[in-house]
């Protein structure tokens, strides 16, 4: 198993060790996007569909994106990203739940239509509404 495998794995088992435990709040992820070509990011069909499909499955559990935005160039590192989305889930759990809420599997098909590579950061939310450093501890 690589570092990536390994890394990922163990990440998804602290969401999933936060989500049945009784400390689960708000999480903010943000998502840095490299579409396929096929995608034809940001005007054409398939990222149209996908973001729309996204749209409207976030709210079946509780989740919105907060904003997206184009990447227009990229003064240091290497892996190319093309857009950057952040995401609020109300809990670890609503993040875990994506899958099987409705619309989920259709959003699926269309990422793995459209993205090429993803990155995903689990962060605080505390820039967020409802999210305020003295009313929750900071999920490691």
């Amino acid at each position: 198993m690589n570092d990536a495998t390994t890394r990922k794995q163990q990440e998804m088992a602290i969401i999933k060790r936060i989500a049945g435990g009784g400390d689960d709040g708000p999480v903010l992820m943000i998502n840095l996007n490299r579409y396929r070509p096929e995608a034809n990011f940001p005007d054409g069909a398939p990222y149209t569909d996908y973001m729309r499909v996204l749209e409207a499955l976030l709210p079946e559990v509780g989740g919105k994106i907060l904003w997206r935005t184009p990447v227009h160039g990229q003064p240091v590192g290497d892996a190319q990203v093309d857009e950057i989305l952040a995401a609020w889930y109300p809990s670890h759990q609503a993040f875990l739940d994506l899958p099987a809420a409705r619309g989920g599997k259709e959003n699926f098909r269309l990422r793995r239509q459209c993205i090429e590579h993803a990155v995903i950061h689990r962060c605080d939310p505390v820039m967020v509404p409802g999210g305020s450093p003295a009313s929750r501890q900071p999920s490691h």
